[in-house]
């Protein structure tokens, strides 16, 4: 068996940029349409944009995590503890050193830690890859209590589960043209008012961190999916047995794959306590490591997909902070609509006539639920992230293909 021949996908869709733009340009479509009905002009607000960014690339960076190490067949569901040692390590490390960048590798390098750890556990001894990762995720939360106990409580300002104010990086814009988009997005016209206040959300007051996590997504495609290393390290997680008779030490790559899940789960966490908020705080992950397990699981183990995830996860969690009610009420309408045209798809593309009989049903019952009501209680509003959550992968459950081999465990020199 030739190497290249590990992963073979059956799927009449192909993935190409003009999809990817003709998907993006429908999405704006849509939501400019249902600003312009409902009156919600959080939808495409340089403010709702700029903070779905904000909210999103934890998540994102937990859930590309989690990409290399299934990718290289090893299940990661402790990227919550690593993110907790990753927002630990990150106000520590700026503290200590008097710079947030200090913070930034020491967060990495505390995620990477755990990363180890867990790469031990199942690599080296073969523990069970869930008991390792709920291990991982116990520890990450007791050694950080520990440790905020025996430094931040001692200086001042800090205390047993936060940290004093920790240096912050400063956001960088484009200059020239985050004036002329505010004037064109204060008009309040179709579609073109819609595209400034997009574009200005993403070009101003945007962390350098937040780019990093941006630039990481393309890398994170080519070096799995375009080099050597990479072919190899996807190798271990759909047929190890093979990749072993072919000279690939799957021992070295799982572990590589889940030290860089551990640094990336890290890095999600040193955001969070230096860039997202000005200290480190005790529960700052808020499962933001789950849900980027989710989005991996959305963006179907592609770094694609789970960018896509991670920004829809940022953008309710965005809206529901920004007038939730009237936002989250307005997205009903949107909703509705792109849940009966997944029924039209079902009916004419699949034949699937009772999924579509169900799918339409549900954008009957959405739009129902959007005309009778004026707005959505906060106390639901507040949920809509993990509401969403459950949806999608509902949603997504039919199309999913993880690696082969991914959790399954594997011993050097075993026969299959």
């Amino acid at each position: 068996m030739r190497v290249e021949q590990v992963e073979r996908v059956p799927s009449k869709f192909r993935f190409t940029w003009r999809t990817l733009l003709l998907a993006l340009g429908g999405l704006v479509l849509l939501l400019s349409f249902t600003r312009f009905v409902t009156g919600a002009v959080d939808l495409t607000s340089a403010g709702a944009i700029n903070a779905t960014v904000a909210l999103a690339v934890p998540i994102g960076l937990a859930g590309l995590g989690g990409l290399w190490s299934e990718r290289a067949g090893v299940v990661n569901i402790g990227l919550e503890g690593m993110m907790i040692l990753g927002t630990w390590g990150g106000a520590w490390g700026a503290i200590q050193f008097g710079s947030p960048w200090a913070g930034v590798l020491v967060g990495l390098l505390g995620g990477a830690f755990g990363g180890l750890l867990h790469a031990v556990a199942t690599v080296t001894f073969g523990v069970d890859h869930i008991i390792s990762g709920v291990a991982i995720n116990i520890l990450g939360l007791g050694i950080t209590q520990f440790l905020s106990k025996v430094t931040f409580a001692e200086m001042k300002g800090g205390g047993d589960t936060q940290s004093p104010p920790v240096p912050k990086l400063d956001p960088v814009s484009i200059p020239g043209i985050g004036e002329p988009l505010k004037s064109l997005e204060s008009q309040h016209w179709f579609l073109l008012s819609d595209l400034a206040g997009i574009l200005r959300g993403l070009t101003t007051n945007v962390s350098l961190v937040t780019v990093l996590a941006i630039l990481l997504i393309p890398v994170t495609f080519y070096v799995l999916w375009r080099t050597a290393f990479g072919l190899r390290l996807r190798s271990c997680g759909e047929r190890p047995v093979a990749a072993e008779s072919l000279g690939v030490n799957v021992y070295t790559y799982k572990y590589v794959a889940v030290v860089v899940s551990g640094a990336l789960a890290g890095l999600g966490g040193a955001f969070l306590s230096l860039v997202a908020s000005s200290a480190y705080r005790e529960g700052q992950t808020a499962g933001r490591g789950f849900i980027g397990l989710a989005a991996m699981i959305f963006g179907n183990w592609r770094p694609g997909g789970l960018a896509a995830g991670a920004g829809l996860f940022g953008y309710t969690d965005a809206l529901q902070l920004r007038r939730g009610g009237e936002s989250v009420h307005a997205l009903l309408l949107l909703v509705a609509v792109l849940l009966a045209g997944v029924a039209v798809y079902q009916l004419v593309k699949q034949s699937r006539t009772q999924a579509a009989v169900f799918t339409a049903a549900g954008a009957v019952a959405v739009f129902a639920l959007f005309a009778l009501t004026d707005s959505i209680p906060a106390q639901f509003t507040s949920v809509t992230p993990h509401i969403t959550t459950l949806l999608v992968l509902s949603l997504a459950a039919q199309r999913l293909r993880p690696p082969a081999a991914d959790g399954v465990p594997y011993r050097k020199g075993q026969a299959k």
